[in-house]
């Protein structure tokens, strides 16, 4: 805390104590945000995992974040490989996030052939009608919390046309 007394490991009388996790989980429940599988292959293996954090960074350099949690395999596999691809899920996508989320309504969790995947300009597989694609290499990485967060320096962008699938208070949309 910035408002901490003398260096006493004590907090300012006006500090707030942080709020209930469950406060802040229905909270942050309500925010919409666009749902992405992030993928990875390299020498640690073939992983990917649907996230809903997932931010622009920086236009100079182009740079993107995801934030995955450091108990995921597919958190060691990014780490491991040094590369991922954001893939920005559209609304004809769902079950592509139900699989990669760990709950397929068919096939088996986290299985890459139940869905359509193309080669990227990397190597890494990417879903062949995304709305967006970025392809990034490691430029850092920070623990907070339960996750890590990557920053990619983004190597290779792709646009498509269709609609988002979006995820608001526990339910895709």
């Amino acid at each position: 805390f910035s408002d901490l007394n003398g260096g006493n490991g004590q907090m300012n009388a006006m500090a707030k104590p942080p709020v209930r996790v469950e406060d802040f989980l229905a909270a942050m429940g309500l925010a919409a945000t666009g749902v992405s599988v992030v993928t990875t292959d390299g020498p640690a293996g073939r992983f990917g995992l649907t996230v809903s954090a997932v931010s622009s960074v920086s236009a100079d350099p182009p740079l993107v974040l995801v934030c995955i949690n450091r108990k995921s395999p597919a958190m060691a596999g990014v780490e491991a490989n040094g590369v991922f691809a954001v893939n920005l899920l559209s609304s004809a996508h769902r079950a592509y996030a139900d699989t990669f989320s760990g709950h397929p309504r068919e096939g088996s969790p986290f299985d890459f052939s139940n869905h359509d995947w193309r080669d990227g300009e990397t190597g890494l597989p990417l879903v062949t009608d995304a709305t967006a694609i970025f392809e990034c290499e490691m430029h850092d990485r920070l623990d907070a919390g339960t996750h890590r967060i990557f920053i990619g320096r983004v190597v290779a962008a792709h646009s498509g046309a269709a609609d988002p699938l979006v995820y608001c208070n526990r339910a895709f949309r």
